[in-house]
C-alpha cells in the first residue's frame, strides 16, 4: 500500500513539473513570437514617433470672404525619463518664465491623469514664432524636451465669436472615449469648432525619427519611408454675410438681445447676433485662459449665445401662429369680426390693449396688433364642437404649435440649442385638474403666459411665413468642402396649416407696415412684411420684431428681440428694417444710417430701462 502511495506522489509531482514547464514555454513563446511588448519598448528606445498636425479646415462666408483660419505655432513637450542635466534657470529664460511657473507646471502634468514618465506630455503650447525662437537656438541643450508644429486659429473680423467657437486642449474624457485624440491634442469645445469637429480636424500624420545610444535625434529612419503625411481638415463655407453679421452687432451694442436672419429658401442662417458679445482674437495664443476667464466670470455673460440658449416669451409676434391655427382649423375667416373696448372681456377678466378701431377683422388685428381679437379665437377655439373638451382643443393647438418648430430643439448646427416652452393640457392639469378653460390659459393666445421661445425660433417662424407654410431645419454652415451637409439641413418641413392659411397673414403683415405698428420698416422699392412684439417683463417690457422681404419670393427673414426695450415699435422694428435693407441692397441710404447710428448709441441698463 505504501509503495502504490509513493507512485501516485511520484506520477502527480511528475505531472506538475511538465505543467509548469508547458506554462512557462508557453509565456516564453506569446513573448518572444506572438506578443510585440518588448518589441514596441525597444522600438521606443530606437525610434521617436512623432505626430504631425493637420491643417484645421478654413471657414468663409457665403460670399468667399475667408473669416477663420490657422496661423503656425508651437507646443513644447517632454519625456519626463529622458531629462537629464537640464539647467533649469536657462530653459526658465528661454521660454521666458519663472522658476516658480516651471515648477508649478511640471506639478500639473504629474498629477494629470494617463501621466506616465515614458509618454511625451505637454509643457506649454500655442508659442508663437517670436515666443518661440529662444528656446529653439537652446535647445540642444535641454535634452528630453521636443517641440511639435501646431496651428492657433486666427480671425480676419473681430465678430460672430460666439458663432465659431473656440479649441481647447481635449479631455482625458473625450480621449478615453476616441482612439483618435491623445494627451496635448486640441478639440473644438464650443459653436462650430465643436458641432464640425470631425470635419475640421483632418487626420495626423506621423514621422519617425531614429535616436542614438544616448537618446538623442539623429534624424529620419529611412529618410521618411514610414512616414505618413497628415490630411487637412475641410473647410466651411458658412451662409452667414459677414458684413451683416458685423452690421447687427453694431446695432445692439451696449443692449442685451439677438438678432437672427434666414434666408427663406434654403434655411441658411445669415447673421446670428447675440449681445453682449466678444471678439474671436481674444481667445487665441497664450492670453486665451486669462481671457476666457474673464469672459466666463463677466456677470453679462458675453460666452452665452442668446439666439438659441435665451428662451423668452415672444410676444405679439406668436400671434401670427395664432392666426395661422385659427384659420386651419376654420375656427375664424379674414372677415371674422371680434370686439375690442379697450381690450378681452369675459365677465369679469380682463386683458388690457391699445386703441383702434372696433370690432376688427384678422388683417387689421395683425396690423394693429389687438390683443382680444386672438383672445377672442383661442376661447372660440376651445368651445368649438370640433372637440370633446378644452383639453382636446388644447392638445390640438399644441400639435399646431410643435409643427412650426416650437416646443423641441430646431436642430440648428450649434450646440447649447434650448426648447423653450409650449404647454400642453397635461402641464394645466397638474394645476387646475379638469377646471379650466380658455379664459384660464388666456395669455398664450398673445405669446405670454408659459409659452417660451428662442429668439432662433422666432426667426423661423417668421422664415416658415415667408415660405407659406415650409421651413428647412435653420443651420449656420452652407458647405462642407468634399461632403454633403445633413439631410436635415436639405430637406423642407411641413406645418399643420396650408398654403391659404399663410397667405392671408401674410396679407396682414403687409398692411402692417403700409399703416400698422410697423410702419417704421418701410423700405422704399420693397414690399416689406412686418409683425411688432411687446413682451412683458418683471421690469421694463422686452421690444421684438419678426419680418420678410419682399412680401413674394422672399430673400431674408428676420426676428429682432432686445430685452427690456420697451414697445417692438422702439428697437426691434428699426433694427429689422437696416438688417433687411442691408442685406437687400447691400448698403443703406443716408437715412438709414443716420438711424443706424442713433441705434448703435443707445444705451439700455441691464434690467433698469433706457439710461
Amino acid at each position: 500500500m505504501n509503495d502504490f502511495k509513493l507512485e501516485k506522489r511520484k506520477y502527480i509531482l511528475g505531472a506538475t513539473v511538465v505543467l509548469v514547464l508547458i506554462v512557462y514555454i508557453a509565456r516564453l513563446f506569446s513573448l518572444q513570437v506572438t506578443s510585440d511588448e518588448y518589441k514596441s519598448k525597444a522600438d521606443s528606445n530606437a525610434f521617436y514617433k512623432k505626430t504631425v498636425y493637420p491643417a484645421r479646415g478654413l471657414m468663409y462666408d457665403r460670399k468667399g470672404r475667408l473669416l477663420v483660419y490657422n496661423q503656425p505655432a508651437y507646443d513644447i513637450t517632454f519625456i519626463p525619463r529622458e531629462i537629464k542635466n537640464v539647467d533649469t534657470t536657462e530653459l526658465c529664460n528661454a521660454l521666458n518664465i519663472t522658476r516658480e511657473e516651471f515648477e508649478q507646471r511640471m506639478k500639473i502634468v504629474r498629477k494629470s491623469r494617463g501621466y506616465s514618465s515614458y509618454t511625451e506630455q505637454l509643457f506649454m503650447a500655442r508659442l508663437s514664432s517670436e515666443e518661440f525662437a529662444p528656446f529653439r537656438e537652446k535647445m540642444h541643450r535641454f535634452p528630453g524636451f521636443y517641440i511639435s508644429k501646431r496651428s492657433i486659429r486666427q480671425y480676419t473680423y473681430g465678430a460672430a465669436g460666439v458663432l465659431f467657437g473656440d479649441i481647447g486642449e481635449v479631455s482625458q474624457k473625450k480621449i478615453d472615449k476616441d482612439p483618435y485624440y491623445s494627451r496635448g491634442d486640441y478639440i473644438g469645445t464650443q459653436g462650430l469648432e465643436a458641432s464640425y469637429e470631425e470635419a475640421l480636424r483632418g487626420e495626423k500624420g506621423t514621422e519617425v525619427l531614429l535616436r542614438d545610444a544616448y537618446g538623442r535625434i539623429q534624424g529620419k529612419y529611412r529618410d521618411g519611408a514610414l512616414d505618413t503625411l497628415p490630411i487637412a481638415g475641410k473647410d466651411l463655407t458658412l451662409g452667414l454675410d459677414i458684413e451683416l453679421q458685423q452690421l447687427g452687432e453694431e446695432l445692439l451694442q451696449n443692449k442685451i438681445g439677438s438678432i437672427v436672419a434666414i434666408e427663406p429658401s434654403t434655411g441658411e442662417i445669415l447673421c446670428m447676433v447675440s449681445s453682449p458679445s466678444y471678439d474671436p482674437r481674444l481667445l487665441t495664443g497664450r492670453q486665451r485662459g486669462e481671457n476666457h476667464k474673464a469672459l466666463s466670470t463677466d456677470k453679462k455673460k458675453p460666452l452665452m449665445n442668446r439666439a438659441i440658449m435665451g428662451t423668452y416669451p415672444p410676444g405679439s409676434t406668436f400671434k401670427t401662429s395664432q392666426a395661422l391655427t385659427f384659420l386651419q382649423e376654420d375656427i375664424i375667416t379674414p372677415q371674422t369680426l371680434f370686439p375690442c373696448h379697450g381690450g378681452f372681456r369675459y365677465n369679469k377678466f380682463k386683458l388690457g390693449c391699445h386703441a383702434h378701431s372696433s370690432p376688427t377683422a384678422l388683417y387689421p388685428a395683425i396690423a394693429t396688433s389687438c390683443n382680444a381679437y386672438f383672445c377672442w379665437g383661442l376661447v372660440r377655439m376651445f368651445s368649438s364642437d370640433k372637440y370633446k373638451n378644452a383639453q382636446e382643443a388644447m392638445n390640438k393647438w399644441r400639435d399646431y404649435m410643435v409643427s412650426m418648430g416650437f416646443g423641441y430643439r430646431l436642430g440648428v448646427d450649434l450646440p447649447g440649442e434650448a426648447r423653450g416652452m409650449i404647454p400642453n393640457a397635461a402641464f394645466y392639469g397638474k394645476y387646475y385638474g379638469n377646471h379650466w378653460n380658455a379664459v384660464t390659459v388666456i395669455s398664450i393666445s398673445i405669446g405670454q403666459g408659459e409659452v417660451t421661445l428662442t429668439p432662433l425660433q422666432i426667426a423661423n417662424l417668421s422664415a416658415t411665413i415667408a415660405n407659406r407654410g415650409t421651413f428647412i431645419t435653420p443651420h449656420i454652415v452652407k458647405e462642407i468642402k468634399g461632403d454633403t451637409l445633413p439631410e436635415q439641413y436639405i430637406e423642407p418641413r411641413n406645418t399643420m396649416a396650408e398654403r391659404k392659411a399663410y397667405e392671408d397673414v401674410v396679407k396682414g403683415m403687409r398692411q402692417a407696415v403700409l399703416d400698422g405698428t410697423c410702419r417704421a420698416a418701410d423700405i422704399p422699392g420693397i414690399e416689406v412684411c412686418g409683425k411688432t412684439g411687446t413682451a412683458q417683463n418683471k421690469g421694463k417690457d422686452h421690444s421684438a420684431f419678426i419680418g420678410f422681404a419682399p412680401m413674394n419670393n422672399p430673400k431674408i427673414a428676420v426676428a429682432v428681440y432686445v430685452e427690456n426695450g420697451g414697445f417692438g415699435a422702439t428697437y426691434g422694428v428699426p433694427i429689422g428694417s437696416l438688417i433687411m435693407e442691408k442685406y437687400l441692397n447691400d448698403t443703406l441710404s443716408e437715412a438709414s444710417k443716420e438711424k443706424a447710428n442713433a441705434i448703435r448709441n443707445k444705451v439700455i441698463y441691464y434690467g433698469d430701462g433706457e439710461r
